[in-house]
């Protein structure tokens, strides 16, 4: 695998990777449960192993199959330079999300990613500014792309794209079941294994087969949307 451009070792890169990951990226990740505020609201998330159930089959089923496969096509398609296929790869991505309020949170998250671009991208090394535009409406590729920019290892890169989504439905989920700190703590151990499940389900699922159907969480993400109370905006 070619070194990376910047020069950075595995050490720093461990070290963007936990940058990225942290909740205190002002990218908005907080404010979106993605479904899980519904879902509590509807009784099927009531306590610490519904939430497991809960999480893992999104990350397992969802993430893993469709996002993630797509993460790593951006990646890739990055670190050769090829614009067409990130482009592409935001427009077929952002048609794919299930409701308005997944598709508006993606838009969101990734129009502040961009504007991130600067702190972590040499100037020669900036996308063109048609790719900026485009990547700025999806979410996964604004990430994939970043970090295709700035890591030359991409299983530490998509653990970060990962791990940041896992804790911030833990932490979803601490505030509306509601579970206490501890529990979230051990929600966060018992899914650790899902995360490795799910990177070498992403490696292994080539693009043209990537696809899910959530049936049940864009039933739940479409309720969210004229739920009457509420803390999330996803």
């Amino acid at each position: 695998m070619s070194q990376p451009a910047s020069g950075v070792d595995s050490a720093d890169q461990w070290i963007d990777a936990l940058h990225l990951a942290s909740p205190s990226l002002p990218i908005g990740g907080f404010a979106y449960s993605q479904g899980l505020e519904q879902a509590q609201a509807s009784g099927w998330v009531a306590d610490r192993n519904s939430a497991e159930v809960w999480i893992r089959d999104a990350l397992l089923l969802v993430l893993a199959q469709q996002e993630l496969p797509a993460w790593l096509a951006c990646f890739r398609a990055t670190r050769r330079s090829d614009w067409a296929t990130v482009i592409e790869l935001a427009y077929e991505w952002t048609a794919l999300r299930e409701t308005a309020e997944l598709r508006l949170e993606s838009r969101q998250m990734a129009y502040s990613m961009v504007r991130l671009f600067e702190q972590w991208v040499v100037p020669k090394r900036m996308p063109p500014t048609g790719v900026m535009q485009r990547i700025a409406t999806n979410h996964t590729v604004a990430h994939a792309t970043l970090c295709g920019l700035r890591f030359h290892d991409e299983t530490i890169a998509l653990s970060a794209f990962i791990w940041a989504w896992l804790e911030n439905q833990v932490l979803s989920a601490v505030k509306i079941v509601p579970l206490g700190q501890l529990d979230g703590q051990v929600l966060m151990h018992s899914l650790k294994p899902a995360v490795r499940q799910a990177i070498e389900t992403a490696k292994t699922t080539d693009l043209s087969a990537a696809g899910s159907a959530p049936v049940g969480l864009a039933m739940i993400s479409s309720q969210h949307e004229t739920q009457y109370t509420r803390l999330f905006r996803s």
